[in-house]
């Protein structure tokens, strides 16, 4: 697999930045999606964490938003996988993938995931402990629901492998 493709940055250029935050509506998980697309270029991964209706679609339209791809975010859960294309020449694109019915690494592989990392930003739904090897280092979003509320948090940061 290709950990970096074409043109990666230092590592220096990139905000290491964590942090965890209240999210008591939707649109305030959308807003933290669009202000971590900040940080996000061609070539990073995304790792979405969490149960079921925590916020992970809610998280990706927020990044796609942020990013400025072109089409509506909704979960991929039936085609595993969907792509953004970029609005503006040299953004990058959107790859999002859900990976909750992969069987395992093969059907991971059978994405060709790492041929997108050159002009795209990869966000995995429940892709922790799968997709993790595509890359060097990637943006972990755990995201959580209280069980008597709607309320719900995220705690976010970046990790190395």
């Amino acid at each position: 697999m290709v950990a970096k493709a074409g043109g990666a940055v230092s590592e220096s250029t990139r905000p290491a930045t964590a942090g965890e935050r209240i999210l008591p509506e939707v649109d305030d998980t959308e807003a933290l999606g669009r202000e971590l697309a900040a940080q996000l270029q061609a070539g990073d991964l995304v790792i979405l964490d969490g149960p079921l209706g925590a916020g992970k679609t809610a998280m990706t339209r927020g990044i796609a938003a942020g990013l400025g791809v072109i089409g509506r975010v909704s979960s991929p859960t039936f085609i595993i996988a969907r792509e953004h294309r970029a609005a503006l020449p040299g953004r990058p694109g959107l790859i999002h993938v859900d990976a909750y019915r992969l069987g395992g690494l093969d059907e991971l592989d059978a994405l060709d995931l790492d041929t997108d990392l050159a002009d795209s930003v990869i966000v995995v739904e429940w892709g922790e402990g799968v997709a993790e090897r595509l890359v060097e280092r990637h943006l972990l979003v755990r995201l959580r629901r209280e069980p008597e509320s709607e309320v719900r948090s995220a705690a976010w940061e970046w990790v190395e492998h």
